[in-house]
C-alpha cells in the first residue's frame, strides 16, 4: 500500500524553492492538485510538480514560517527526480537561498560541483 509522507524540512523561502526547481528542469505550481499513487490526490498549497506520476505537496506548517514537503515513496518515482529523501531538492534549495542572501548583502559567490556530488559555494566581500 502507498501513501502521502510528510518529511520535516527547513524550507522556508518559496523563490529560493522555485529557483532550485528550476535547475532541476521542474516547476514549482500554485494552488493545484498533488497526484500520488492510485489516483489518489490531494490539494497543496504550492507543488513541485515532477515529470513522473507522482508530485510534492508544499503546505506552510502550523508555525507560519516553514514549509513542508509530502510526497508518495511509492515505487521510488519521486527518488529519481529529486533524490532520497529530497536529497537533491533540497541540496538545490540551499545553494539558492545561499546565492539570494549573498545578492542582498553584496557578496561575491562562486559556486562549484564536487566530484562527491556536493557543491561548494564560497563568499567574498563584505560583511556577513
Amino acid at each position: 500500500m502507498s501513501h502521502f509522507t510528510t518529511i520535516k524540512t527547513e524550507v522556508r523561502d518559496l523563490e529560493a524553492l522555485r529557483d532550485a526547481c528550476t535547475e532541476l528542469d521542474l516547476v514549482l505550481e500554485s494552488g493545484i492538485m498533488c497526484r500520488g499513487y492510485a489516483g489518489i490526490n490531494r490539494t497543496a498549497h504550492r507543488v513541485v510538480r515532477l515529470k513522473g506520476p507522482y508530485d510534492i505537496a508544499v503546505d506552510p506548517s502550523e508555525d507560519g514560517g516553514r514549509y513542508s514537503l509530502t510526497t508518495d515513496w511509492w515505487n521510488g518515482h519521486v527518488e529519481r527526480e529529486v533524490g532520497a529523501g529530497f536529497g537533491r531538492l533540497l541540496q538545490n534549495y540551499g545553494v539558492q537561498k545561499t546565492i539570494r542572501e549573498a545578492r542582498t548583502r553584496g557578496l561575491r559567490f562562486n559556486r562549484r560541483l564536487e566530484a562527491d556530488g556536493s557543491v561548494l559555494v564560497t563568499l567574498e566581500g563584505g560583511v556577513l
